[in-house]
């Protein structure tokens, strides 16, 4: 089978010709049809991410290991299974969750295997979608799709789960104002999922005009360009001088987290979320006396991914597809996304 690879970081991917796995046990083995594109594959490809003080973390420090091939966001047909997996049968249509966990720390002994530690998880730690094949280690990592489209429920897996995650973990209210920082394919999918689960008033922020009209587009009541505007003046006047009660940052950087901290009402909640990096300097008097709660968001459960499932096949959200690669188009797609010319989610087609 034919695989886009990782060979060496910051360099084109190399598409490599690698044998088809044989499912044994619990293992399935699934066509790949669709494979997102995510930022945590940039960061993959780039070999690392920006800590404090402008120091690199390798990616190899967490136990990754190349050559690699990325892509945790994969939805195919099943080919064949393993003479112990159950419930599957071959061509059925399947998403595969990618959050695999060693199966014996305490998270994932309580359905968080997102939260493991020591993750094997799927184009991160071992060969994932973007490939022709990809060999999933459990028929329990898989949720049956149906008749739903391969490209828009790919994203599910990634920036449908963790988008849902993360709009759980601002336990909004319908009465709450939420900034979304970033409308990218996590931000839009956090304001549909906002607006059909919460009520809450949606405040979409970007630096890119174009991204803020397709927020507005999938349900941002409020639209605010950082870049443009004065982002703590327009916030107050859309907050009657309040501040807001929730942010969730999915670009998660040093600039972006700075301005959250200034828009925030008393008892606010800001969710972190992206990967972006960098660092932050609190106040740390204003942490008790206004009560402030700073909550990390990674990814999402199993469990989560179910539910999300049922939302999209009741078509009450829809994954935004802006653009579709073919396997040796990967270094494209990731450049593209590096560079902030893909508005909703690129999908490779293997």
């Amino acid at each position: 089978m034919h695989a886009a690879q990782i060979v060496k970081v910051k360099k084109p991917l190399e598409i490599e010709e690698l044998d088809v796995p044989e499912p044994r046990g619990s293992e399935v083995l699934i066509r790949v049809k669709s494979a997102g594109v995510c930022h945590s594959d940039i960061h993959l490809w780039e070999g690392g991410y920006e800590g404090p003080g402008g120091k690199f973390l390798k990616t190899t420090d967490r136990g990754v290991k190349y050559p690699l091939t990325p892509g945790h966001e994969v939805a195919g047909i099943i080919d064949s299974i393993g003479e112990k997996a159950e419930g599957f049968v071959k061509k059925e249509r399947v998403l595969v969750f990618p959050w695999i966990g060693e199966g014996l720390c305490p998270a994932c002994r309580v359905g968080e295997e997102n939260l493991c530690d020591k993750p094997r998880s799927l184009g991160v730690y071992q060969n994932g979608g973007y490939a022709e094949y990809v060999l999933v280690p459990s028929y329990k990592y898989l949720v049956k799709l149906g008749n739903m489209d391969t490209d828009t429920s790919a994203p599910l897996s990634c920036a449908g789960i963790t988008a849902y995650s993360a709009v759980k973990n601002a336990h909004l209210k319908p009465a709450d104002n939420v900034v979304i920082v970033g409308a990218g394919g996590l931000g839009l999918m956090a304001i549909q999922l906002a607006k059909a689960v919460t009520g809450a008033r949606i405040i979409s922020l970007d630096i890119d005009d174009k991204k803020l009209k397709v927020a507005k587009l999938n349900g941002a009541d409020s639209i605010v360009n950082s870049k443009s505007e004065n982002v703590k003046k327009s916030i107050m006047e859309l907050t009657e001088d309040l501040g807001v009660d929730a942010v969730i940052d999915f670009v998660n950087g040093s600039k972006t987290v700075e301005t959250d901290m200034t828009i925030l009402r008393r008892r606010a909640r800001i969710v972190l979320v992206g990967l972006f990096g960098g660092a932050l300097q609190l106040n740390l008097v204003s942490m008790p006396t206004k009560a402030y709660k700073i909550v990390g968001s990674y990814t999402g459960s199993i469990t989560d991914m179910i539910e999300l499932v049922s939302l999209a096949k009741r078509k009450v959200i829809k994954p935004v597809i802006s653009n579709k690669f073919s396997l040796n188009q990967a270094t494209k797609a990731l450049t593209m996304l590096r560079d902030g010319k893909i508005a909703g989610r690129g999908i490779i087609n293997p």
